[in-house]
């Protein structure tokens, strides 16, 4: 989704940000993260978010923006705390809330993901070792939050994101069910009761969400990965569920179940229900499946044939997912993707192309289903 910037970081040819670290030498490497850091979203950008009637971010970090938690043998850029620092202070100076993301676990929470900072084929996190691991960044990430003005306005901290699969890795994903979550939410919440942190601004715990929605008591194994996070109920063994949220991740692009044609995905979203007000759909964009992104009815290279389509597109999924707990559209930024301007992905670029309005809100008054 960056491979432009990428490239011009001196990482072209690597596959993540371990094997980047371990091309460059970590001098070299933390350099070019931190001019990446400092220029890929700025105080303009967040500003820019503000404007278009958007109210809140997700930011995903590595475990290792701790760096005191990186073992000896691992490879990761260093100085990423000070620009974290300057996104979550600026948020808060403008309003807007945070979900703060453990997006890259101890480890590696899922295999051949560029997202966990290092792809490889087993993940390793499952281990009481990488979970204690985890429960520090949270304890840590917790503290900050309650301590540091900076961050007044984060209200949520998700303890993993995107594990293993039930159907694919069954008993790491019960050792997670079973053990991860629960002590992750305890570690959170006696570190706040170390601080005297009050009920009321204690933080939001997030977790991916079962399948249906977090009501679930059982797990139904029959619905398509692509309907919901297939891990378990990540909340039948916490602790308490108050001031639980749920992230579901939305990508219609890969649930397999669409008809794609612009009316099938349009009376796929409009017929959707992810849940209630407790679930966030934390990832979604308006790509559609592989297969046909340069089809006649999907194309957007060079022509704006689609543009009014993929309007409507962006709208009845707004409008789907406003009937839970809200949204966060998985990306704000990227650059060229494939050669062209992909802006499916992108927030802004879309904004720039015209498809998203400016004002997210006049949705509203859209009738796109």
């Amino acid at each position: 989704m960056a491979g432009d910037e990428w490239n011009s970081m001196g990482c072209g040819g690597t596959n993540d940000e371990w094997s980047c670290v371990q091309a460059l030498g970590q001098d070299a490497a933390d350099a070019a993260f931190r001019t990446h850091w400092k220029t890929w979203i700025t105080a303009d950008d967040l500003k820019e978010i503000q404007s278009y009637g958007l109210n809140t971010i997700r930011i995903p970090v590595g475990f290792w923006i701790n760096e005191d938690l990186v073992n000896d043998g691992e490879y990761y850029p260093k100085g990423g705390l000070e620009y974290l620092d300057y996104v979550v202070g600026n948020a808060t100076e403008l309003g807007l809330f945070v979900i703060m993301d453990l997006h890259g676990g101890p480890g590696v929470q899922f295999p051949n993901q560029q997202y966990t900072g290092h792809s490889v084929d087993a993940p390793g996190f499952y281990t009481s070792d990488n979970y204690e691991r985890a429960y520090k960044f949270l304890e840590w990430m917790t503290e900050r939050v309650h301590t540091n003005s900076a961050y007044f306005n984060v209200g949520v901290l998700q303890v993993i994101n995107e594990p293993v699969h039930s159907g694919d890795y069954p008993s790491e994903a019960a050792d997670m069910v079973a053990n991860y979550y629960p002590n992750a939410w305890t570690r959170i919440r006696d570190r706040e009761a170390q601080l005297g942190v009050t009920d009321a601004d204690k933080l939001h715990i997030q977790y991916m969400v079962c399948p249906h929605s977090s009501k679930t008591t059982a797990i139904d194994l029959t619905i398509p990965k692509g309907e919901a996070w297939g891990s378990g109920n990540p909340s039948q063994n916490l602790p308490d569920t108050t001031f639980a949220f749920y992230d579901d991740h939305r990508y219609y692009k890969w649930d397999t179940s669409v008809t794609v044609t612009q009316d099938g995905y349009i009376s796929k979203v409009c017929s959707d229900n992810r849940g209630g007000d407790d679930i966030i759909i934390g990832e979604w964009s308006i790509s559609v499946a592989d297969f046909a992104q340069y089809n006649s009815e999907f194309d957007i290279r060079d022509t704006d044939a689609n543009n009014d389509w993929y309007k409507k597109f962006f709208a009845a999924q707004v409008q789907t997912f406003e009937k839970s707990g809200g949204w966060v559209f998985w990306s704000w930024k990227c650059n060229w993707i494939a050669g062209f301007n992909e802006w499916r992905w992108c927030y802004k670029s879309a904004v720039d192309a015209g498809i998203i309005p400016k004002d997210a809100a006049s949705v509203a008054g859209t009738s796109p289903c």
